[in-house]
């Protein structure tokens, strides 16, 4: 698959709200990283192993009352998609919009590297 077919693909998964059904576009050596690691984690998270532990911890730590996706925007051999996300934290019961944009990069079929961007704080 080229970039944009794995980008249109992405934001399908994405858009279904079916994440983990994403981690079949991603190299088995992918790289995840967040603009903040979550508490007590990393930021980066390495490997399909690592980044679907990554998933489910933010399954079990917020509920998600809505999603709008956005994209994608190529650019040769990567591409940007953005996220709109109505969210509440489980732990603090605190809810708030989370807006972010992902910077993915594909080599080879499948994307091997994932940046999100977002405001700390």
């Amino acid at each position: 698959m080229n970039t944009q077919e794995i980008a249109n693909q992405l934001v399908a998964v994405c858009k279904a709200g079916n994440f983990e059904d994403a981690l079949v576009l991603y190299a088995p050596d992918a790289v995840s990283v967040e603009a903040g690691g979550p508490p007590g984690q990393s930021r980066e998270a390495v490997g399909l192993a690592a980044i679907k532990a990554k998933g489910e911890w933010w399954v079990a730590n917020h509920e998600v009352h809505s999603m709008q996706v956005a994209g994608p925007w190529p650019h040769g051999d990567r591409f940007i998609v953005g996220f709109k996300i109505d969210v509440t934290m489980k732990a603090t019961k605190h809810r708030f919009t989370m807006e972010e944009m992902a910077l993915y990069t594909v080599e080879g079929g499948k994307i091997v590297r994932e940046e999100f961007f977002y405001a700390m704080g």
